[in-house]
């Protein structure tokens, strides 16, 4: 899998660059850092490995993990493990040293060939502790990686310049030695990220152009870093668990890619946002956050000069069991989407009149509850072999808030239901629920009128929608207000106390 490609180059890169062990000598530091990347799949060579004084010097190391058909080899002209004497020891290494990638062919695809460089002057890591629990610190004014070859050949004259530059780095790590990898707990801070990115297609003339900037990003990671020789399921039954979080300031990127038939131009920015993305055995989680983003898009493809959208929030939170399980176990889902404002372009196109409100629209769907897993999601034999049956039984579910609120009207609800799936026959195959929803509507009577008068909808479909409605709800306190109460009780459906069902 490619994680696992770049996840083994990673962890190489990130030991040559930043792990030691105080409290020991040199060579006592050499040879954990030698176990430590033969635990995460690599092999290593030297052009030679001696003490110089108070430092222990290594000099042409070469690392180099393969993982299906792709190998990665890092390649460090030098690195310096000087004793400071004080229990602490400084790691130093050359300004810039080299990543490759080498990729076989697979079906179409032919093979590929891209050299990295990463550069880090004054890079500087300060460890300490003992060789079974390192903790360690760095500091460097800039990073920047650059893609310098493609297939043997420059970069730059086959049409690709692609950079990336961090400035003011920091950070730490904590790393402590484990049967099979190493527990690892790190943060990371840099004052900005600068990515360019040029590309063309010499094929058909096309070409990228990609400009884009992160203030303030930030990481913090932890997890046991055991069974990365293997795949993901495999490594999960070993024990490899991980939680890796990222939060970051304003963001403003432009993109232009320019083709035959035109050129297409997307601006963006944001004001802040986070991501955080955790697993083990028995979980994993998904969050993603932003807040004030701005989009604005043109393009021959879209029959308008520009596209502008933006909302105030975003949000979406995934929690899933993977492991199957006796016990029921909790999940989330939250999806939500705050003030999106569309242009008035696009509100003409469909309401040439202005018949609709064009207020900024939300979604918000909040809901969390209790599965039961019979099958190993991780496992894909299992659940290839299940078909279209589902990996568990679904047996509570709490609906901590739906809104929706588009063209002048707004849903809101809120309820809980428990399943028995021991009855799979009251409800058509569906476990029987137990619980009910509160729901209110507001503008909804108005927006069927107006979408009867901009002939979207028949009177006679409004009316039948009214009619369905009126089935389930009663009027409520405010005006074109409608509230309902759904329950399933003793295997029977009640809307407002009526029994339906």
């Amino acid at each position: 899998m490619t994680y696992w490609k770049l996840a083994s180059s990673t962890a190489a890169v990130a030991l040559l660059s930043s792990a030691a062990f105080a409290d020991v000598t040199p060579e006592d530091i050499w040879n954990n850092w030698q176990e430590e990347l033969t635990v995460s799949g690599q092999t290593l060579t030297t052009g030679s490995a001696a003490q110089d004084g108070d430092a222990f010097v290594v000099t042409d190391l070469v690392v180099t993990g393969t993982k299906d058909g792709t190998t990665t080899t890092s390649t460090i002209p030098e690195v310096t493990f000087t004793d400071q004497g004080d229990g602490t020891v400084e790691i130093t290494m050359s300004d810039s040293y080299t990543l490759v990638i080498d990729t076989p062919a697979m079906g179409d695809a032919k093979a590929t060939s891209a050299e990295i460089t990463i550069s880090n002057p004054g890079l500087s890591v300060i460890a300490s502790g003992t060789p079974d629990e390192t903790d360690y610190a760095f500091t460097a004014p800039e990073m920047k990686i650059a893609l310098t070859k493609i297939d043997g050949a420059d970069a730059a004259a086959a049409g690709a310049d692609v950079t990336a530059l961090l400035t003011n780095l920091s950070g730490s790590y904590q790393m402590a030695a484990v049967e099979g990898g190493f527990d690892l707990t790190s943060d990371f801070t840099a004052e900005s990220l600068a990515l360019n990115v040029k590309a063309k297609n010499p094929e058909d003339g096309s070409d990228v152009v990609l400009t884009a900037s992160v203030m303030a990003p930030a990481v913090k990671a932890s997890g046991n870093f055991v069974g990365l020789e293997g795949e993901l399921a495999e490594a999960l039954t070993k024990g490899f668990t991980m939680d890796a979080g990222l939060t970051y300031g304003a963001v403003s990127y432009d993109l232009a890619v320019t083709e035959a038939k035109g050129p297409t131009k997307i601006t963006g920015s944001a004001q802040s946002g986070s991501f955080q993305l955790a697993m083990d055995a028995a979980r994993l989680l998904y969050s993603s956050a932003g807040k004030g983003v701005a989009l604005s898009m043109s393009s021959p493809d879209i029959p308008l000069p520009q596209v502008n959208v933006s909302w105030a929030e975003s949000a979406a939170t995934f929690l899933i069991p993977i492991v199957a399980s006796e016990e029921v176990q909790d999940f989330t889902f939250l999806a939500k989407v705050i003030d999106l404002t569309l242009p008035e372009e696009i509100w003409a196109m469909g309401d040439p009149t202005g018949m609709l409100a064009h207020d900024p629209a939300t979604v918000i769907i909040d809901t969390k509850g209790k599965v039961k897993l019979t099958t190993d999601i991780m496992n894909e034999a299992a659940m290839a072999a299940l078909g279209e049956a589902p990996p568990g039984e679904l047996h509570a579910l709490d609906i901590g808030e739906i809104k929706v609120k588009v063209a002048g009207a707004e849903l809101n609800g809120a309820g809980a239901f428990t399943f028995d799936n021991t009855d799979m026959m009251t409800f058509g195959g569906v476990p029987a629920p137990t619980g009910k929803i509160d729901l209110k509507l507001t503008g909804g009577n108005k927006l069927l009128d107006s979408l009867v008068a901009m002939g979207l909808l028949s009177e006679e479909d409004a009316t039948g929608a009214r009619m369905m409605v009126a089935m389930f709800a009663n009027p409520g306190a405010g005006e074109d207000e409608l509230t309902s109460t759904l329950e399933f009780k003793d295997k029977h459906f009640f809307a407002n106390g009526q029994q339906i069902q």
